[in-house]
């Protein structure tokens, strides 16, 4: 019910904001601060973007909680799309999102509703493992294995393979 209230009240918003703003100071000086506060907003966005995706790149690689970054990246997400969003209230929201300290006060707010139960990481040859116990092969380690390659035959030699298996024209492995 909050949501279509919010699909009304902010378009309605900005329709009186534009109404005072333009007769305030004009058409044309309202057209050019939306303008300008898209192409400024885009600019932020895409310099605090990357810096929360490096944040959130470092979290994975620490093998850290991702969930503070991941939110932090989906906020300016949000951030851009307010700011493109023609219109002073969502401009002012943007803005708003776009400063480090608004995120972390809802990020904290937002923890206080979330419960995170459990945190492991997968590691790639076997069962997760909590973090504590992880660990890590430093780059240049070299890896023995045995292996045997094995040819895939149809047990029906007529039967043709149906495309969407690896098998070659012949029913044989991907090898023709």
């Amino acid at each position: 019910m909050w949501l279509l209230a919010a699909f009304i009240a902010v378009p309605l918003i900005e329709i009186a904001l534009f109404i005072q703003v333009g007769g305030a100071i004009g058409l044309w000086p309202t057209l050019l601060i939306v303008v300008v506060t898209a192409i400024l907003g885009t600019s932020l966005v895409r310099s605090q973007g990357a810096l929360a995706l490096s944040q959130v790149r470092r979290s994975f690689n620490e093998l850290r909680d991702p969930a503070e970054p991941l939110a932090n990246g989906a906020m300016i997400l949000f951030a851009g799309a307010l700011l493109l969003t023609p219109g002073f209230f969502t401009d002012a929201c943007g803005f708003a999102l776009l400063v480090p300290g608004v995120r972390k006060l809802l990020i904290k707010e937002m923890k206080k509703r979330v419960r995170v139960q459990a945190f492991s990481t997968r590691d790639t040859a076997g069962p997760a493992r909590p973090r504590e116990q992880h660990t890590r092969h430093a780059q240049g380690d070299v890896i023995d294995a045995d292996y045997a390659e094995v040819e895939i035959r149809s047990p029906d030699p007529d039967r043709r393979p149906s495309g969407w298996t690896s098998g070659g024209s012949d029913g044989r492995s991907g090898r023709q």
